[in-house]
């Protein structure tokens, strides 16, 4: 189906529902942001957080110290996108109230709901989460997560909560609609959650969302792709403009990257081996030599 820009009247194709399934998806990150952090740990939410920003996805983050924030650096490393839920009625008070970080983040949302207050919308904010370390804050989290029928990924052997789920959970007794996917490797994490939010999860991505069972018209988010020259999210075929480069499709937000793309096409696109063949080929040779 084709839906049409209000003000500009262009058209771009999209399936599905257009009113849910245009933006990328946002997985929030829920951990420890105070206390003793182990390099391992830190260095497995950075890992986490480039995973979620190569998947095309959105991160969200309480806008906090600690682990949240090396998922954040991880992240924008890899070209991603970062909003953070900030406790704060202000900029001002994010810095000097509550001490919070702004680096790595593009958006900060300031709720003036304090750091439980904020929590809520943490996880309203997210279409996954992800559980890593933590205390009794990520606990709260984990809690609201849960109630509400999130999909909700755990990040185990990074300590704290992130390690108990399992039994709490267990100990709950109570069935909410979500699902816990469990797993040690962060790109793993990631790829698995994509795939039961695709498959299944998409029907009912919280309580408060209208069960909608299989049937016509009923079609996951779309896949995203990345334009090489600005980095954005893009449905393929929203896209402006596409170009085939070695066999392999670059997606464009814009003309203006295209044509980027069009001057330079070996500063955006990785060469192939195929490619790297035919220039040496190519190279000419010196005077003289055979």
């Amino acid at each position: 189906m084709s839906t049409k820009c209000a003000c500009c009247q262009n058209e771009a194709s999209v399936s599905g529902d257009t009113r849910t399934q245009t933006m990328a998806l946002k997985i929030g990150v829920m951990g420890g942001a105070t206390g003793t952090m182990s390099r391992g740990h830190l260095n497995k939410a950075h890992q986490l957080g480039r995973a979620i920003a190569r998947s095309g996805c959105v991160l969200v983050t309480g806008a906090c110290p600690g682990l949240p924030l090396a998922a954040a650096c991880g992240a924008k490393q890899a070209g991603g996108t970062v909003v953070g839920i900030s406790p704060g009625l202000s900029l001002d008070e994010h810095v000097y109230k509550y001490g919070s970080p702004t680096e790595f983040h593009d958006v900060l949302i300031f709720t003036g709901s304090g750091l439980m207050g904020r929590e809520v919308v943490n996880i309203r904010s997210s279409d996954i989460v992800v559980i890593i370390g933590g205390r009794s804050g990520t606990l709260g989290e984990l809690a609201i997560a849960y109630d509400e029928g999130k999909l909700i990924g755990v990040l185990t052997g990074t300590g704290g909560i992130s390690d108990l789920v399992a039994d709490i959970l267990a100990a709950c007794e109570k069935d909410t609609g979500a699902q816990v996917v469990y797993e040690t490797a962060p790109q793993r994490l990631v790829n698995k959650l994509l795939r039961v939010y695709r498959r299944s999860h998409f029907r009912r991505p919280s309580c408060f969302c209208a069960d909608r069972p299989p049937g016509k018209g009923d079609t996951p988010p779309p896949v995203t792709a990345t334009d090489p020259v600005c980095g954005m999210s893009i449905v393929p075929d929203a896209a402006a403009a596409k170009r085939i480069l070695d066999g392999k499709e670059f997606v464009f937000c814009s003309r203006a990257c295209a044509e980027r793309f069009d001057a330079e096409p070996l500063a955006y696109a990785p060469r192939s081996k195929a490619r790297v063949a035919r220039e040496a080929e190519m190279v000419p040779l010196a005077p003289g030599a055979r």
